[in-house]
């Protein structure tokens, strides 16, 4: 496994850890609805780089938008490690994602 794979498996069982005692439902509720919760910070930032809120003009740029686009793909691919038990997997998932995808597309004989 490797160093980003170990520690993104570590950053959710640390996240795992931090809920002891609560319902194990309740716990992959939480880690589910914290990425919608990420992905609103991403339209913040970007309505903020854009300066679409008149009140508030620009208040963001591209880098900010990019780091929330991160976050939410960090906190996406912690939700997998934890329903996968934190074993590391994530990344390999996600790899195994992306070529299906581009196969799909036609990009990948």
């Amino acid at each position: 496994m490797n160093t980003t794979a170990t520690r993104l498996a570590a950053l959710s069982e640390w996240i795992d850890k931090s809920q002891v005692g609560r319902d194990s439902e309740a716990i992959t509720w939480g880690r589910l609805a914290k990425i919608t919760e990420e992905a609103g910070e991403v339209i913040a930032a970007f309505i903020g780089a854009t300066g679409q809120n008149p009140r508030k003009g620009v208040t963001h740029n591209t880098a900010d938008v990019i780091e929330e686009l991160l976050d939410v793909a960090i906190t996406a691919l912690g939700a997998v490690e934890h329903l996968t038990g934190n074993n590391g997997g994530s990344l390999w998932l996600l790899a195994a994602k992306i070529s299906t995808v581009a196969k799909r597309a036609g990009l990948v004989p």
